[in-house]
């Protein structure tokens, strides 16, 4: 994915078993789903609390985005890890698929 680590760089030995796709956080509210990467181009604070209370500890943003600082240090406290991809959300999550993540349904 051509993705640079902002955050959660000593969590990169932390496995997912799945991914999912969405911009849509009220969506990703929805998801009872342990071992789950978060693929988004939604780049905000809210982006991070709803990873964290989703139980969710790897973000992807995409598009090129990048996260505040304000975003990597709620996210360092969470304990998170996110990347930063230059590709689409179709290509990360393809590129993802590709290499064994499995989607939610």
């Amino acid at each position: 994915m051509d993705a640079t680590i902002s955050c959660g760089l000593d969590k990169l030995d932390y496995e997912v078993e799945m991914g999912y796709s969405s911009d849509l956080m009220s969506d990703v509210l929805t998801l009872d789903t342990d071992n789950l990467v978060l693929i988004t181009g939604l780049v905000n604070l809210q982006a991070i609390r709803t990873a964290e209370m989703a139980d969710i500890r790897a973000i992807v943003f995409v598009r090129n985005k990048k996260a505040s600082l304000e975003m990597i240090d709620l996210a360092h406290e969470y304990g998170m890890c996110i990347l930063e991809s230059p590709y689409s959300l179709f290509k990360s999550s393809g590129l993802l698929f590709q290499a064994g993540l499995k989607p939610i349904y």
